[in-house]
């Protein structure tokens, strides 16, 4: 079974477009986004889920009245200030850290676990998808990225599929940790500007650290002729290869807006063509 994951230094790069369309040209795949902060593959792949699985992340501490003393330690050493002067717990404001029940001496706080998401195991007309979703204002959101990953290799292995499509986060961050460890390869979607190609350094700094075999995709790369010259120049000095260069058109917009992956809106669209060329590439790598 082999695994790709789509990276990106930042968000609005194309990345979860370029997915989608790989997801269409891919014919025994299984898609995972693991972009549990703010998803968005399934607007485009439709998901209909058939099975949801409860995610626990932090836990959250209550407060037993008929035990408490009121003596005040607990808010004192509270340094989320999670506990109000009438000794309520916050669970908002709650990291569950569990400091407030070591220092309590009348053992009153308890801690219980709590839903902080959600993993889906759902159908696409192009193929199984694995996604998730982390509750607004939770945390351990690169836990629930490992999580969706094992549930997709489950999934992958109980329906014979040879290939994993990751959709990961954008960035560094825990989620993408999460995200690149143990693939195959690691597919950077980039833009040329200065700020592209900063965060594609920061990318391509983490693969290594990693040891992921990074792969280099540039998205309207004829918006800035000189800085994609710069970035081919800095991938063919490292040793990375550059899988291809997606021109910009609006149909980009058009097909996202209609909800669609653009090499299925429009496949006869240069770049449909492009990205068609790409996904080739990468099956010959693999």
């Amino acid at each position: 079974m082999k695994q790709i994951v789509v990276l990106s230094g930042k968000g609005g790069t194309g990345k979860t477009s370029l997915t989608a369309s790989f997801a269409v040209l891919a014919k025994d795949g299984l898609f995972v986004d693991c972009d549990v902060d703010a998803p968005d593959l399934h607007l485009l792949l439709k998901p209909t889920i058939v099975k949801i699985n409860d995610f626990y992340g932090s836990k959250l501490a209550s407060i037993n009245r008929d035990k408490c003393l009121e003596c005040g330690l607990c808010v004192e050493k509270c340094r989320f200030d999670a506990i109000s002067s009438d000794f309520i717990v916050n669970p908002f404001l709650c990291e569950g850290c569990g400091v407030c029940g070591v220092v309590c001496p009348a053992n009153a706080i308890s801690f219980s676990q709590r839903k902080a998401g959600e993993i889906y195991i759902s159908n696409t007309k192009y193929g199984p998808m694995v996604h998730a979703r982390l509750f607004p204002g939770e945390e351990n959101s690169g836990k629930l990225v490992t999580m969706t990953r094992l549930l997709a290799s489950v999934v992958a292995q109980e329906q014979k599929k040879d290939l994993i499509l990751i959709d990961g986060a954008p960035g560094i961050g825990c989620p993408v940790i999460s995200s690149i460890t143990n693939v195959d390869y690691a597919l950077i979607v980039t833009e040329p500007t200065e700020s592209g190609f900063h965060d594609l350094q920061r990318v391509l700094k983490l693969a290594k650290h990693f040891s992921v075999r990074p792969l280099v995709c540039m998205n309207k790369y004829d918006l800035n002729r000189a800085n994609t010259a710069k970035i081919e120049k800095y991938c063919e000095e490292n040793n990375i290869p550059v899988l291809g260069k997606i021109p910009f058109d609006p149909l980009v917009v058009e097909a996202m807006v209609n909800g669609m992956p653009v090499v299925e809106y429009a496949p006869e669209s240069l770049v449909s063509k492009e990205i068609v060329k790409i996904w080739q590439k990468l099956l010959e790598l693999l």
